[in-house]
């Protein structure tokens, strides 16, 4: 059965679902770069995305104020800096990134593949003006 629920009539149970293959994103050629994948599924309270960083690439210096961020390492290697310093990010390493943290990385010889885990961020919203803004 392939859908979100259990198939039974007035039965909105949700189901687990397998959603791809990262070693298959992992293993695709250098070319590949950015989002390879990411969670669209409805109803969800997390976002997540697999990316690659080819050979040299880099996320440049940037802090998330508001989310913590799991990290792991699906193929090739990289580094983590933070201000602590550098920290190596082999296959398979998983790390934490609490929000407020100042981080950059940096994909290695053999480019980097990850996956990031995190809160959905909310959806933007509309808002009427304050008087006299």
């Amino acid at each position: 059965m392939t859908s979100e629920t259990s198939g039974t009539p007035g039965d909105d149970i949700p189901l687990p679902r397998i959603l791809c293959d990262t070693a298959a994103l992992a293993a695709l050629d250098d070319a590949s770069a950015g989002a390879l994948w990411r969670l669209a599924e409805s109803g969800r309270q997390l976002d997540a995305n697999v990316v690659r960083l080819p050979p040299g690439h880099r996320v440049d210096t940037h802090r998330e104020p508001d989310l913590d961020v799991l990290l792991l390492v699906l193929a090739g290697h990289g580094t983590l800096t933070a201000p602590d310093g550098p920290h190596p990010l082999p296959a398979g390493s998983l790390t934490w990134l609490p929000h407020g943290s100042t981080r950059s990385l940096a994909a290695g010889a053999e480019g980097l593949t990850y996956l990031t885990v995190h809160r959905r961020r909310p959806g933007m919203t509309i808002q009427s003006r304050r008087p006299g803004s």
